[in-house]
């Protein structure tokens, strides 16, 4: 019986731990991000084997962002892919006076939003400066980071925007390229070779 009870109490203590490293961080009011995304042509174009994938490099991207949510899969076709999807937001999206009047929530590869009475800064300014991310680590150091970040961090993320195709398949997915762009297809596909907490 007391074994059972050390065992329950081991559980619960990794459980609280885990909840402790997830909480949300929490920032001042003002923008914590001025700049917005940088992509360029790929310096690489040679497609890059990732386990039972192939990514075609569409754009070398630089980002720097706040994290507005995150969410972590375990079952769904891209997991072996890009396990971390991260909405992130920059300029006014990444100013807390901005965000807690807004509802964010991430599931099934989708970003939303959603704000009671009116929307805090102009719908379409919202589009163009936040943005749902799936993250496919470069390497088992850029998975570490990936896994320690919490939201409310700003991260800067540097890599490529890429198109996925599955060996001996047919499936296939591919990043936007566009900022201002929503709906199926809107999200970045990104190839992250290095990431870095700012703050």
């Amino acid at each position: 019986m007391m074994k059972r009870w050390l065992i329950v109490a081991c559980l619960l203590a990794v459980v609280l731990a885990i909840m402790h490293a997830q909480r949300p961080i929490k920032q001042p009011d003002g923008v914590l991000v001025d700049a917005e995304p940088l992509q360029t042509e790929p310096a690489r174009q040679e497609p890059v084997r990732h386990g039972d994938f192939d990514l075609i490099p569409l754009a070398d991207y630089d980002i720097q962002a706040r994290v507005l949510s995150r969410h972590d899969y375990w079952f769904d076709d891209g997991k072996a892919l890009a396990p971390t999807d991260f909405a992130v937001g920059w300029k006014r999206m990444s100013d807390s006076a901005v965000i807690n009047r807004l509802d964010i929530e991430q599931s099934d590869r989708w970003y939303r939003y959603s704000w009671r009475d009116t929307p805090p800064i102009p719908a379409g300014e919202i589009v163009v400066s936040s943005a749902n991310m799936h993250l496919i680590p470069g390497d088992r150091s850029v998975a570490r980071a990936l896994d320690r970040v919490r939201v409310g961090q700003v991260i800067r993320m540097r890599g490529q925007l890429v198109e996925a195709r599955k060996l001996n398949s047919n499936w296939r997915r591919v990043s936007s390229l566009r900022r201002d762009d929503t709906g199926s297809g809107a999200c970045e596909l990104m190839l992250v070779e290095s990431l870095d907490i700012i703050r």
